[in-house]
């Protein structure tokens, strides 16, 4: 008996408790309509303004467009003569000529001097104490990236390439030079070195011929290291068939992919 009169009095404790809570939810609704209705019921007073009839019809009167029109293209005055007539600074570059070079450069010193004077309008000297070559620009300079192209045609000699192949970079644009070692694709000492150089050569230069041939490019083999002059597609191909090589891949089966290669690059010319 004791125990059914203890859960009467839970049971009517919780039913008290959720009817005050409801009790609380509508009190707080009313009040929340009560304050909108008389939001809503407010009149808002005018503004202290003084607003006229005129100041309607002059808004009214102004056409949107115009603005836009009149800030689209603002209008600067001319430029004065003198501000057109503005001297360049020279600017000099200095391009080191290692000591194997130095004899073939006395030979072809006309050869390299004239394009650059001709050509690009720049200034030459060959500086023998440190053994460098150094150009400048001047007032017959008119291209912008004559000082570059300078310094590539006179970086290309160096590295051992032909006077009338390096003359290409001075007349075209997408040429460019590209170099790397032996020791950058595999690690090789000794025999296995000169063997991979070998294989690179050729008997009398047969396999380099054909790389450039090929892919159109020129190849200078200096010890490890090996240049490569040509457009950006053309030097990817002759680079492809060099580490192929070094790798130890067989001229043959080297052959055979740029046979391949050749025909697609004719088809895409087509």
């Amino acid at each position: 008996m004791v125990v059914a009169h203890v859960e009467q009095n839970t049971t009517a404790t919780k039913n008290r408790r959720s009817m005050s809570k409801k009790k609380a939810r509508t009190a707080a609704n009313t009040t929340q309509v009560d304050g909108d209705e008389e939001m809503s019921s407010g009149v808002i007073p005018p503004l202290n303004s003084n607003h006229t009839a005129e100041d309607d019809d002059l808004m009214i009167e102004i056409d949107p467009t115009a603005t836009l029109e009149a800030s689209s293209a603002p209008s600067f005055p001319a430029l004065p003569a003198s501000a057109t007539q503005s001297t360049l600074k020279s600017e000099t570059r200095r391009i080191p000529i290692p000591p194997h070079r130095m004899t073939p450069i006395k030979k072809d010193w006309i050869n390299i001097f004239s394009p650059l004077t001709e050509i690009l309008g720049l200034q030459v000297r060959m500086n023998i104490q440190r053994r460098c070559l150094e150009i400048r620009t001047s007032k017959a300079t008119t291209e912008i990236g004559a000082l570059q192209k300078g310094a590539d045609f006179v970086k290309a000699y160096a590295l051992g390439f032909d006077v009338n192949d390096a003359i290409a970079l001075l007349r075209m644009d997408d040429l460019y030079l590209d170099s790397f070692e032996i020791k950058d694709v595999k690690t090789l000492h000794g025999d296995h070195l000169s063997r991979a150089i070998g294989r690179i050569a050729g008997q009398d230069g047969k396999t380099k011929f054909t790389i450039e041939n090929t892919s159109r490019t020129r190849i200078v083999l200096a010890d490890t290291k090996i240049h490569i002059m040509g457009s950006f597609q053309n030097i990817k191909v002759a680079r492809d068939a060099i580490v192929s090589l070094i790798l130890g891949s067989p001229p043959g089966k080297v052959y055979a992919g740029l046979r391949t290669v050749s025909s697609r690059m004719k088809q895409r010319a087509l």
